[in-house]
């Protein structure tokens, strides 16, 4: 009770204090704004569009052996209570633009028992306000403080976003690289009913006879013609966009009519990320402040002959499937829509999906505060660790920049509901 008194008398200096308003909560639709396709450059395609042809290689039955150090699962052990006034920045934060986000976690939370009274008094709040929110969270939630397995409470967060594409529904010159569907070949095997300590661990394949066998890599996918032909959700006008689109996880394609249809991540393949622009790094063919999304680009445009090596050096592959029309935003991995600027990919080993979590880092190249309050919607395959985070910056060029640019030094608290069950 005193820290919500304490807290609410913060609130109301601040608002007497500030000349800066709050935004009112309007009844629309929070739908991403996508720019117009910029068209200044051409498209990135490859001699004659030709794929080079792969020699399939004998494939090895996948096997799973668990041990004790095979996979460590932290479940939230990493977590150290803390203050509400630790978090430096909350009573500045304009907290009516998280809530819409929160309450898109409470559709899928409200279904777990420790949520479940966090999100319904959510929902009973009509008419919030930073005050308003203030009180609720500090009836309903403590603070933890994220950490990393060695004890440290810094880490790393970067930015994505949710690319333009120019595509097609049918191939032609123009439109010449794929974006494929999960194939009906590819198993995925969740692990955790019969290995628990291999929980947030899938294995993904193939059968062969009575064997699962590891899926496709990324250059059998691409030969030609493709195993997977006839199995295209859109055809894209560059491969490079199509490349990055799988990093991302989403993106908006723009069809010839002008039309806009949102596409999500589907699968994978099941082979590790390997990053293109490390290699190129490492080949010192880039510096690492070239090894960018412009940059790689720029490499691409002169080197074309290499380029389709380049990108199988990387064996991991993302499948997509088509959004429905008319979602705010694409969906992350907790299953609702994300919030542009207010919504993190995290590692779910260490922070629960969908949870509210305090930010404080900088702004892209720039020493300026970012303190904000996050949910935790979504996850990555490059994001791991107790202190890791992705900022997800929204759609389109704009959003591109800033996410490409965002390599910084942050820390994290996550808001759990009273009397939650951490690990001993």
């Amino acid at each position: 009770m005193k820290k919500t008194v304490l807290l609410l008398c913060m609130v109301l200096m601040m608002t007497a204090c500030s000349k800066r308003a709050v935004k009112p909560i309007e009844g629309k639709c929070d739908c991403p704004t996508v720019e117009k396709v910029v068209t200044e450059e051409q498209p990135i395609q490859l001699p004659n569009n030709e794929a080079p042809v792969v020699t399939q290689t004998e494939a090895t039955s996948i096997k799973v052996t668990p041990t004790k150090s095979a996979v460590k699962v932290p479940q939230y052990g990493y977590l150290a209570p803390a203050d509400w006034q630790d978090l430096d920045g909350l009573l500045q934060d304009d907290l009516i633009a998280a809530w819409p986000a929160w309450i898109q976690s409470c559709t899928r939370l409200v279904k777990k028992t420790q949520w479940k009274p966090a999100c319904e008094a959510a929902v009973a709040v009509k008419k919030p306000n930073n005050a308003i929110i203030i009180d609720y969270l500090s009836s309903y939630f403590d603070v933890y403080r994220a950490q990393n397995e060695d004890g440290s409470t810094s880490g790393l967060i970067t930015g994505y976003y949710q690319p333009l594409l120019k595509g097609s529904r049918k191939q032609s010159a123009q439109y010449p690289y794929p974006l494929y569907r999960e194939p009906k070949d590819l198993i995925t095997v969740d692990l955790a009913d019969t290995y628990p300590e291999l929980k947030f661990k899938r294995v993904r394949g193939r059968l062969e006879g009575k064997k699962l066998v590891p899926y496709r890599t990324r250059a059998e996918i691409d030969a030609s013609p493709s195993p997977l032909a006839g199995t295209e959700v859109f055809w894209i006008n560059d491969i490079i966009d199509v490349f990055f689109l799988q990093i991302q996880g989403s993106g908006v394609v723009q069809l010839e009519n002008g039309k806009q249809v949102q596409v999500g991540y589907a699968n994978q393949n099941g082979h590790a990320y390997h990053s293109i622009g490390r290699l190129l790094i490492k080949r010192g063919e880039l510096t690492l402040a070239q090894a960018s999304m412009r940059g790689i680009k720029n490499w691409a445009r002169k080197h074309l002959d290499q380029l389709q090596a380049l990108l199988n050096s990387n064996p991991s592959y993302v499948f997509f499937r088509e959004l429905p029309a008319g979602l705010p935003g694409p969906l992350g991995a907790l299953g609702v829509p994300i919030k542009a600027q207010r919504t993190v990919a995290v590692d779910p080993r260490f922070i629960p999906l969908g949870a509210p979590v305090f930010l404080s880092t900088t702004a892209p190249n720039s020493t300026k505060p970012l303190k904000q309050l996050m949910l935790a919607q979504d996850t990555g395959g490059a994001i791991k660790g107790g202190v890791r985070a992705d900022f997800f910056w929204g759609a389109g060029h704009k959003a591109g920049a800033k996410a490409g640019a965002m390599k910084q030094q942050g820390k994290i608290w996550v808001l759990l509901p009273k009397g939650f069950k951490l690990p001993d």
